[in-house]
């Protein structure tokens, strides 16, 4: 896909607004708390690792401060994001960590972002997410050719706007797959007990989110995949979505509407946080990223990392926002 970066420069300036701000002391954040406020409800995948990180993020912040994580699920973390945009302190003690398909889920009529997520100050992604869509074993239902015999298959989401949500629409709107999306639960926590009580029959999610006892006991199916890149640990028989159509259209979509996985798990501060503070934590993260103990943790919790820097998650949305016009137009009106 070829993308004009030019328009994406324009959309994205308001990243280089707070140039010139006043320069921050190096303990600025000595005694001061620090919230991670997670867009979705405890237990799921987002809570996880942002509680691993406020475990050990605080060491490599100047002054130590104290690293706290609030849930504050709703409207697939949107309330999250207007949260530290409009209400939280903007002085760098608030950021959050909010479900990337609003980046596409919050586009307007003719393309353009109703929720600007270039215009936060990025400190970068935990995860380049892997996503999937799997059949619990009960179903019957083993391959992608098993789905699209289905009459009707039902899968989950929080709300419109996230990534579960945005793959369902691909499935739905793009494939052609006969899935029928329940929206409303709070968290992946609650979508896979729904799946386990047979209320849903499977589900998308993080391949990285689903449960290791699933996998080992062979209780899911894995249909397809919705990145071209596969995890060394995911089985090499799982399709990417993109290779079960021939139609470029279909495929240039598919790309467009995937591209927000590149940026899973963020971290993301108010535009109107300072450049000084902005620096601090993205160090504090990177090194954070690099610490033996908190990889330690991750790996006992089996969750993987890929992480994108904050210049990076920059680029990937400059990459996004200036797709050409009549492409998102296209995926605005899939979306509806």
């Amino acid at each position: 896909m070829a993308y004009d970066f030019a328009k994406g420069a324009i959309i994205v300036a308001g990243l280089a607004c707070a140039a010139g701000s006043p320069a921050v002391a190096e303990d600025y954040y000595r005694s001061k708390t620090i919230n991670i406020i997670v867009g979705y409800s405890a237990g799921g995948g987002y809570d996880q690792y942002a509680r691993t990180l406020a475990r050990h993020m605080p060491r490599h912040i100047p002054g130590q401060p104290t690293m706290v994580v609030q849930n504050l699920p709703g409207a697939a973390s949107l309330q999250a994001m207007r949260h530290v945009e409009s209400n939280a302190p903007r002085d760098g003690t608030a950021m959050a960590m909010f479900d990337p398909g609003l980046i596409t889920g919050h586009l307007g009529p003719d393309g353009t972002p109703k929720l600007n997520l270039a215009q936060f100050r990025w400190i970068g992604a935990m995860l380049r997410d892997v996503r999937v869509c799997y059949a619990w074993g009960a179903t019957g239902v083993r391959s992608w050719d098993d789905l699209t015999k289905r009459k009707e298959f039902l899968i989950g989401a929080t709300a419109r706007g996230s990534n579960a949500f945005v793959n369902g629409i691909i499935l739905r709107k793009v494939m052609d797959a006969p899935v029928r999306q329940i929206a409303g639960y709070p968290g992946s926590n609650e979508q896979r007990l729904a799946v386990e009580r047979g209320e849903l029959e499977g589900n998308c999610a993080s391949w990285s989110a689903l449960p290791p006892e699933w996998m080992s006991g062979r209780k899911v199916n894995i249909l397809t995949r919705f990145s071209p890149k596969r995890p060394s640990d995911m089985p090499e028989d799982i399709p990417y979505i993109g290779d079960l159509t021939s139609d470029p259209d279909k495929k240039e979509l598919i790309a467009v509407l995937n591209a927000p996985g590149e940026l899973g798990r963020p971290l993301a501060l108010a535009r109107q946080v300072a450049d000084g503070q902005v620096a601090i934590l993205r160090k504090a993260f990177e090194a954070s990223l690099r610490d033996a103990a908190f990889l330690e943790e991750m790996r006992k919790q089996l969750l993987p990392l890929d992480p994108v820097s904050g210049e990076e998650a920059e680029e990937i949305l400059r990459k996004i926002y200036s797709t050409p016009s009549h492409v998102l137009k296209k995926v605005v009106e899939i979306l509806e």
